[in-house]
C-alpha cells in the first residue's frame, strides 16, 4: 500500500484536515522540508481519542490513538498538497503520549503512527527518527499528539 492509495484502504478513518487550535499555522514548508505542528486523534466525526495511557486507557488504545494521529496528519499534508505523491519521506516524529508517570512502553505507543507512515512510503522513505516520550497531560486529554518533519520532492 503506497501514498494515496492509504486514503482509500482507511477511507473510514481518515478525518477533515484540523484548523488551528492556537497561534499557529499546521505546517510550515522550508525549502524541501514541512514541519507539521502537532496533531491530536481525530476521528472524522470530530470526537478524539481520550484518556491517559497506562491508567484510563492500556496500551493498544494509545497505539490505535498514534495511528489515528498518523491519519490526521496525512490528511493535513494530502490538504496542502493535494496528493501524498508531493512528499518523498519522514524525517522526524516526536511522539507524546498522555501517559502514567508508571507508564513505560512509549515507543510502542507511538508505533501505530511510524506503522502506519511505513505502509504510506515504504521502509526506506516511511521511517524517519523518532522520539517517543510521556507527558503529564495533553490538550483536550488527548491519549497521544505527534509531530513530524517530512522531506518533499
Amino acid at each position: 500500500m503506497i501514498l494515496d492509495e492509504v486514503f482509500n484502504k482507511y477511507a473510514d478513518k481518515i478525518p477533515p484536515a484540523p484548523a488551528p487550535g492556537g497561534v499557529y499555522k499546521p505546517l510550515i514548508i522550508v525549502g524541501k522540508m514541512v514541519y507539521v505542528s502537532g496533531h491530536g486523534p481525530n476521528l472524522p466525526d470530530g470526537s478524539q481519542h481520550t484518556g491517559k495511557v497506562g491508567s484510563e486507557v492500556d496500551e493498544a488504545f494509545g497505539k490505535e490513538a498514534a495511528f489515528q494521529t498518523g491519519l490526521t496528519m496525512l490528511a493535513t499534508l494530502k490538504a496542502e498538497f493535494g496528493s501524498l505523491t508531493k512528499v518523498k519521506r519522514v524525517v522526524k516524529l516526536l511522539g507524546m503520549v498522555n501517559a502514567d508517570p508508571d507508564f513505560e512502553t512509549h515507543p510502542k505507543v507511538i508505533n501505530g503512527c511510524s506503522e502506519l507512515f511505513e505502509e504510506v512510503w515504504g521502509y526506506e522513505n516511511g521511517l524517519g527518527s523518532r522520539s517517543a516520550v510521556g507527558f503529564g497531560s495533553l490538550p483536550g486529554r488527548i491519549s497521544v499528539e505527534i509531530e513530524g518533519q517530512f522531506e518533499i520532492h
